[in-house]
């Protein structure tokens, strides 16, 4: 039988969503593995919580186009997986990359997202390569980059301070 877990010992649930001010990058904790090794986990908030969402086509499209694009802008990602929410990313890394680093990659990927990425570019549209590829809609990405960069992003997730 698996161990009970305290839920008010999952960060995301001690987290005052309501007093945060979106877009944002945030380190959530930092974790060293039992045999070593470092990762870090990062709140990447693209929307103000409880106000927003994006869709989950746009959500879809956007998560496939961050695994390539983070990849050639930040060494040591692991993954980079939606909120259920549909406000932002949890971003996993090795080692310990600063936040303002994690948000300069964000605001270069969701700016190509914006501008440049074609639907030839986007990467596991296919029934092989997806379980839901019907579910995508790069019209729906590029829009939803583009309002979250006029936002702007910022270093602390309580306090407006844009890079």
């Amino acid at each position: 039988m698996a161990e009970k877990v305290d839920m008010a010992q999952v960060e995301s649930f001690e987290l005052d969503h309501t007093a945060v001010k979106a877009p944002y990058v945030r380190l959530i904790a930092v974790e060293n593995g039992p045999v070593g090794g470092t990762i870090s986990n990062f709140d990447l908030r693209l929307l103000q919580p409880n106000e927003n969402a994006i869709d989950t086509a746009g959500l879809h499209t956007i998560e496939h186009l961050l695994a390539g694009l983070l990849r050639t802008r930040l060494e040591g990602v692991i993954d980079c997986s939606p909120f259920g929410c549909r406000t932002g990313f949890h971003l996993i890394t090795w080692g310990e990359p600063a936040v303002e680093d994690v948000a300069k990659a964000l605001k270069e990927s969701l700016t190509e997202i914006a501008t440049s990425v074609t639907w030839e570019e986007v990467p596991g549209t296919t029934p092989v390569s997806c379980g839901n590829y019907k579910d995508h809609s790069l019209h729906s990405a590029r829009e939803w980059s583009k309002q979250i960069l006029e936002a702007g992003f910022s270093v602390d997730p309580f306090e407006r301070k844009v890079i």
